[in-house]
Parts: C-alpha cells; structure tokens; sequence
C-alpha cells in the first residue's frame, strides 16, 4: 500500500514573532534543531518503503524557498502554488486531485509544515495502524491523547470501535478550541486533541467535498484543471481557485461527515503555536531555562531565550520569555505569549515593517540581509549561492557599490562584463542596466551600499530573468 503525503505550507505563523514573519514564517525556521520545521516534516515521510513522493502545497512567495530547503535534504517534491490563501480545505481539495489524477498511491496522508513530531519512528507506526480503517473508506485524523488541559487545540470524542482488528474508532463529534474549565472537562473524560493530520482515499474525500462542500470543490476542480507549470512549479489558476470559500476543513467536511475516524495516537505532537510550546518542546537545564542561540541564564527559572545573533541574557527572572532578532525584542511572561497575535495585529495596523519583513530576505539565488538603513542610504549583505544569478535589471531611483568579500562575481553593466574577486569593487550608476551572478563553486558574499532618493525592493526594472519572476516581483 503506497501512501502520498500532502504536506500544507502556507502559514505566517505569526504567534512566533519576531522570530516568525509573513516573509519568513516558523515552518522554515530552526527552533535548536539542524533542520526546519519544514525540512522535519520531509524527513517524517522520506521513507519510500511507505510514502511515495509529497506534494507540497504553498503561496507563490515561497516556492524558491521551499525548493531549496527539499534540495538541502536530497529529496523531491511536487510543488503546487495557491495564488491566494483559502484555508486547508481547498488546499486538501487540490491535494486529493492532484494525488487522484496521478494514480500511483492507494492513500494520501495530510499534514501540517509547521508541527513537530520527534519520534519518526512511532508516526510511522500509527500511520501504518490508521492505513487499513482508510483503505476501509474512513477519513482517519490523529487524535493525540492529550498531557494537560490545552485551550489552544480543538477535541475529539471517540465513539465505537470500528473492529476487533483496528485499533481506529469512529468520531463522536469534533470540538472547537474550549476555555480552560471545559479543556479539563475532555481531558477527564478521555477526549482526544485534534491534531490536524489525516489519512484518507483521495476519492472518499472528494466525494465527501461533494456532498457537503460543492461549491468549494468545483471552484478547485477547475483551478487544478486549468493549472499551468511554471518551472518546477504547478501554479493552480487564480482567478478559478479565489471563487473557493476560505474555511477549514473541519468546518467544510470532518463536522458533517459519517465516515470521520480517529486514531488514538501516543506519539510526542505540538503544532508548535507559540513560544509556550517551544518552551515546553526544548531541552531545558537544572532550572527550566531554555536557551535557543546566544543565551545566558542567570538566577532565572522556568523561562526561555531565542537569540539567533546577539547574547542575550536573563537575570533573577522566572517564566519570562526573550525573544531577539537583528531589528525586534520581545519580552512577556511564557504564558502571556499567546497575546502575540494580537500585538502583530497591531504593529501591522500602524503600518511596522517589523510585523511581517525580516532584516534578512532569501531570493532564488540567495539571500540578502540589511545592515543599516537610512533616509538616502541603505547597506546589505549579500550570498549568491554557486551557479546563482540575480535578474538583468536597471533601477531608477538609487546607485549601487558593490566590495566583494568571498568569492567570485561576474558583473554586467550596460554592455561590459567583468570579474571581481576578494577585496575588489564596482560602482552601478543609477539608471545602468546591471546583472550579478557567480560562476564560481563557493558562496559568493558581497557588501552592496545603496544611495538615493528613494531604496525600495519595487525599483526594478527587470529584463530577463532565468527563475522566471514577474517584472515587479521583489528581488
């Protein structure tokens, strides 16, 4: 029996911030570990004995990103590209056709980009338990038996079991997120928390779509058929896929459904949902304190420090929570964090480029990352991976110097090319049409200083590009 995972990879995570932002959301992030949450959720399905090949379903502005993290790995994927977000149900819509038309896999697993599930072995033990009720024609979610009385989750009551031979049991009812007296009401009454996962036949979750979401299921049917490939990439068609009501799957079918299953699962879950859940995963010393990055505790207990460049420390604290990124600090009791949201919210409304852009910006070639910004003058740091090659491009507000610290660049301007090598430099007049690249075979990294009136991502004007971008996309 072949099963093909659908990995979901679209959200902004923006109850990790400042560490997670729209342009860099937590699922490609590294909380301690070598790898992202991302690149976890690969290495969970990589074994071919069980999973075929995954698709990957994610917005537009991450494809480059996450073809690099899959590439980093060794593995392979097909990626599909929402044009706009429409929450899990379109997107498991899309998944089951896209997984259906292919033809080569009795089932498909759904899961998550951003939850962490250490113990790969014991998932793939449930997910060959959860196989045989999902051949069956049972929409099979992981119902993780809870430790503590979570509000941050939704529930399931398990009814019946389904046979002798299955450890699956039919679902009761769904429930939404509780407040903290009902949470401890499920927990005591052996209610499970739904975890998000699911294992089904593609043909029995369409024909559930059908029957009590059509309207979202046609709009998807025809954005899937009239999907165009874009490079690597399989973009599902604009216009058709934003007519699908924006809604989770929960809501569009698991609430409806009869054929809803649950498997009681054991395994270590967390949808990583905010830094209490990073506290409560991390490895934490003698005291409770954990430090992830450049971080010192002293007389402090119970708290957590996420630094990824400057020391920070806490003295003489308990429960707080420091978070520190190049251009924003966080500081709240661990058990407040979930007010995050609302605090990006805000930020947002006031129009802080803080609340959704990182200082660093990763791009098809690389990645860049702001030094100092001015009123008329800006300086990045800039790695063009080997064999990467920025867009021929021409920019009609600001000038460009460009010293290169490692490697070798090859430099257009107008109608002249050059190589520059360590400690060598070149000055792009406003207005000159100029394209970078690196031949070389190391990681070419350069300091670019920008100066004029106005410093922008969306002053380019773009003439030929190898990864295909549009003309006013950034980068």
């Amino acid at each position: 029996m072949t099963i093909t995972p659908v990995i979901l990879c679209g959200g902004s995570g923006t109850r990790l911030w400042p560490a997670s932002r729209d342009s860099f959301p937590k699922q490609f992030l590294s909380f301690g570990d070598t790898h992202s949450l991302f690149q976890a959720t690969l290495m969970r399905v990589a074994n071919r004995e069980i999973f075929a090949e995954p698709v990957v379903i994610t917005g537009a502005d991450y494809r480059f990103l996450i073809a690099d993290q899959v590439r980093q790995l060794g593995l392979a994927a097909t990626i599909v590209l929402e044009p706009c977000r429409r929450d899990s149900a379109a997107a498991i819509a899309a998944g089951a056709l896209i997984v259906q038309a292919a033809g080569n896999s009795d089932l498909m697993l759904v899961l998550a980009a951003d939850h962490a599930i250490p113990d790969t072995q014991d998932f793939e033990r449930h997910v060959r338990a959860a196989a045989p009720a999902a051949a069956g024609g049972r929409i099979v979610s992981f119902g993780v038996v809870p430790h503590r009385p979570a509000t941050e989750y939704g529930y399931i009551q398990a009814g019946e079991a389904l046979s002798a031979a299955s450890p699956a049991r039919a679902v009761s009812v769904f429930v939404e997120k509780p407040d903290p007296e009902t949470a401890q009401r499920y927990v005591a009454d052996g209610y499970y928390w739904n975890s998000g996962n699911f294992l089904f036949q593609p043909r029995v979750l369409l024909s559930e779509l059908s029957a009590y979401a059509p309207d979202i299921l046609s709009c998807v049917q025809a954005a899937v058929r009239d999907a165009v490939r874009d490079l690597d990439f399989l973009r599902l068609d604009a216009t058709q896929f934003a007519k699908a009501t924006a809604t989770s799957i929960d809501y569009a079918v698991m609430e409806h459904t009869t054929r809803a299953a649950v498997l009681p699962s054991t395994f270590t879950w967390s949808d990583v949902g905010g830094w209490a859940s990073i506290q409560e995963l991390a490895p934490k010393d003698a005291n409770g304190n954990a430090g992830i990055g450049h971080a010192v505790f002293h007389e402090a207990r119970n708290s957590l420090i996420h630094s990824d460049q400057m020391l920070t420390a806490v003295v003489g604290l308990d429960n707080v929570a420091v978070i520190a990124t190049r251009d924003a600090v966080l500081v709240a009791p661990v058990d407040a964090t979930h007010q995050i949201k609302s605090l990006v919210d805000r930020l947002k409304t006031e129009g802080r480029r803080e609340a959704t852009t990182h200082t660093k910006a990763f791009r098809p070639w690389g990645s860049y990352e702001t030094l100092d910004l001015g009123e008329r003058h800006q300086v990045k740091a800039i790695v063009v991976r080997p064999g990467g090659k920025l867009s021929l491009q021409s920019h009609m507000h600001r000038s460009e110097h460009w010293v290169v610290v490692t490697g070798t660049a090859r430099v257009t301007v107008d109608d002249t090319v050059q190589l520059l090598t360590e400690n060598q430099s070149i000055y792009i007049p406003l207005g000159a049409v100029h394209r970078l690249d690196n031949p070389g075979q190391i990681p070419l990294r350069l300091i670019e200083v920008q100066s004029g009136p106005y410093l922008g991502e969306d002053d380019i004007v773009r003439y030929d590009d190898v990864y295909n971008r549009a003309g006013t996309e950034r980068g």
